[in-house]
């Protein structure tokens, strides 16, 4: 898709990882305080925290804001479509983590939600909200330090935040940890190879122009250890799918443009403080000779993990136990020679 000004153009690739958490990455990930006081042996701490409440902040500030929402403008209604497609239910207490301007609860009605928290790091984000047909209470939280007790929410919520918290496993827990039994969380954050056309360049022209390279494209949880992290934090009955949306831009500055605008911008503590205008240059003339389309547009490519989780009740489907199958894989096949032309399994 292109940038509000122009055609949209989405590229939508869903590679499903819909497998038990046990089978999902190798990686081990150590988290930091838990929401019940035990502490790890270390912390992780890569984003600056205090930097990434101000760049949300000053993007909120912005005289247009709604000018740079076409991300969550898209990922937002995706959300609220797995609530109404997977669950036939009511949430009477639900939870908007990383709610930014409110970018879900202007999907979601009154039939369905009773009354909707918006918690989010940035407080000029909470003082301008997208009108909504639902009770909102706003509230001023760090992801990563949840004040709400234990069994508190229905539904727990999150769209394109969670991708900047230093601590993605402690995180998931605090998540679990307010959710009811038989609660639902239902996220979407920025991973993989987001943006890899920028960081090619950015990485190519520095190391051309200054002899090496610095990172300035944040980093980003790959998918296979986010399923793994959901089921350390205690979720079960997980689904894990990958989609990519692709914007076109008339050009690299105006990419970075709209980052700024969005909040998304670099805030991780070894970033890069200053990039010479030489190398900027040169980065903008590489992406456009690797990456440009039939237009002259370039292409910026974000990839979106979605994931669903939910809190054990004793009430959920559980599987079978080991050894209760009445057929085995080999019969299976004698039964598939038994069946009538056009009726075999594929």
């Amino acid at each position: 898709m292109l940038r509000p000004a122009g055609l949209w153009r989405l590229c939508r690739r869903p590679w499903a990882a819909r497998v038990p958490a046990e089978n999902l990455g190798r990686r081990e990930v150590t988290s930091g305080v838990s929401p019940r006081g035990s502490t790890s042996p270390r912390t992780l701490n890569i984003f600056d925290r205090d930097l990434k409440r101000k760049q949300k902040n000053w993007a909120a500030r912005q005289p247009e804001p709604t000018k740079f929402d076409y991300l969550k403008e898209e990922v937002s209604p995706r959300e609220h479509n797995l609530c109404v497609f997977f669950f036939f239910r009511n949430f009477p207490l639900a939870l908007d983590l990383g709610c930014g301007r409110g970018y879900i609860a202007q999907y979601l009605n009154k039939e369905t939600i009773g009354k909707f928290f918006q918690a989010d790091i940035a407080e000029n984000a909470l003082k301008n909200p997208l009108e909504t047909e639902i009770p909102t209470v706003s509230v001023l939280a760090d992801e990563e330090f949840l004040p709400f007790k234990e069994n508190t929410f229905d539904l727990v919520v999150s769209s394109l935040s969670l991708h900047w918290v230093n601590d993605l496993p402690r995180a998931l827990e605090q998540i679990h940890y307010i959710l009811k039994p038989d609660g639902v969380f239902i996220g979407a954050m920025f991973g993989g190879d987001t943006l890899y056309e920028l960081r090619c360049s950015l990485q190519l022209a520095e190391t051309e122009r200054e002899g090496g390279f610095s990172p300035h494209i944040s980093p980003f949880t790959a998918v296979n250890d986010l399923g793994h992290l959901l089921g350390r934090a205690g979720f079960n009955t997980l689904t894990v799918d990958t989609d990519e949306i692709q914007v076109n831009y008339p050009g690299m500055f105006e990419l970075m443009e709209d980052l700024q605008g969005m909040g998304e911008s670099n805030c991780a503590w070894n970033r890069k403080a200053l990039l010479h205008r030489d190398t900027m240059l040169a980065a903008a003339a590489v992406y456009r000779e690797m990456y440009r389309n039939e237009d002259g547009s370039v292409p910026a490519t974000y990839q979106i993990y979605y994931m669903i989780g939910w809190k054990y009740h004793e009430s959920q489907a559980r599987p079978a136990e080991r050894g209760s199958a009445t057929v085995s894989f080999g019969e299976l096949g004698k039964i598939n020679n038994l069946m009538p032309p056009g009726k075999k399994s594929q």
